[in-house]
């Protein structure tokens, strides 16, 4: 694996790891994830701005830890109806990780997104002394926001509007690789490529806010601010970059990277890129990282990638009948207590052979 590669999976082990550093990346459940001094205790590949930010903003790295969380969160909810569902089998994920592929792509993509977004959402809440809302004297005016009444209303910027630019500045401190090496590395290239879009995803689609002042339900003042799109909506948008993912090559001069094929566009900053074909995910092979598909619930009436006969990769399916316990006759008791039954439910499932 190439330098840049190193740090940059290195970096994901530490912040996920609850024991074992190779062995435990996404056991997303331990404290230890939350935990900055132990995260930065293993940072011994770390370098730069990165450790920098270890010694003196120790607070920063637990939002990396809660971003990095997120990310995970979200890639596995996208990746939930495919053949690779964004496992969390760590021996599996390292050598996903280890190569250039779309799916690869997507992890770097939403892990700086989730950063971003994670260090954003703490500045808005308080929790961090280093940033606070938005500063919006020099913002231009929010754009009218239709409805009747608003036509010819005064409007302050006001509440708290979210400091997406701190957010970016944090998470490109801490996800890019800096080392020189680096610079002239097409895997490194490929990488800090995916990080960008993946912040760019959550900055270049913030959403203004308003709120309407005035008596009896008028709007003589709007007060407005703005505010990140909800984490779900970045998975959403970059699931859609991952399907029009772009596969490029490394330039002659080592610094550039070129489309393949023949009249592609280049891709621009919010797209993924990727430079090797992906494996079918089909069967298990640790040297690949899938797991396949056999065993997995598959839907025998969808035609998507749910579906049996894509998800079982035309191996087939069986059917099985298994029985569930649900939460049942619910019933709320002053004060402040809801009580349920617990009951039995059967339920048909199509599984991969």
């Amino acid at each position: 694996m190439l330098p840049s590669s190193r740090t940059q999976l290195g970096l994901f082990f530490i912040l996920l790891c609850p024991a074992n550093i190779i062995g435990l990346w996404w056991a997303v459940g331990s404290p230890l994830v939350m935990d900055p001094n132990s995260i930065c205790r293993k940072t011994k590949r770390l370098a730069g701005k990165q450790a920098e930010l270890c010694q003196l903003e120790p607070e920063i790295v637990q939002e990396v830890a809660k971003g990095t969380k997120l990310g995970v969160r979200e890639c596995q909810y996208q990746f939930r109806f495919r053949r690779w569902n964004c496992t969390s089998h760590s021996k599996y994920f390292g050598k996903i990780l280890q190569q250039d592929i779309r799916e690869t792509a997507f992890v770097y993509a939403i892990t700086a997104a989730g950063v971003s977004h994670a260090i954003t959402q703490a500045c808005s809440m308080g929790e961090l002394l280093q940033c606070g809302c938005e500063l919006t004297r020099s913002r231009t005016p929010p754009s009218p926001t239709a409805g009747p009444g608003t036509e010819g209303t005064a409007w302050e910027w006001g509440g708290c509007g979210d400091d997406v630019q701190f957010g970016y500045e944090k998470s490109q401190q801490f996800m890019d690789a800096k080392n020189k090496k680096g610079k002239n590395d097409i895997r490194a290239l490929i990488d800090l490529h995916n990080n960008e879009a993946g912040r760019l995803a959550v900055r270049s689609y913030m959403r203004t806010e308003c709120k309407c002042h005035g008596l009896s339900g008028s709007c003589t003042l709007r007060t407005c601010w703005r505010k990140m799109p909800h984490f779900r909506e970045v998975g959403d948008r970059l699931l859609e970059r991952f399907n029009g993912a772009f596969k490029v090559m490394g330039g002659n001069d080592g610094k550039t990277l070129i489309p393949v094929g023949d009249n592609i566009k280049p891709p621009d900053k919010q797209d993924l890129i990727y430079s090797a074909d992906s494996p079918d995910f089909c069967s298990a092979n640790r040297k690949t990282g899938s797991l396949g598909t056999r065993g997995r619930v598959c839907n025998s009436t969808a035609m998507d990638t749910s579906g049996c006969d894509l998800l079982c990769c035309g191996r087939g399916h069986r059917d099985e009948t298994v029985v569930l316990e649900e939460n049942c006759l619910c019933r709320f008791h002053w004060c402040c207590v809801v009580q349920c039954r617990k009951c039995s439910v059967r339920q048909e499932l199509s599984l991969c052979v």
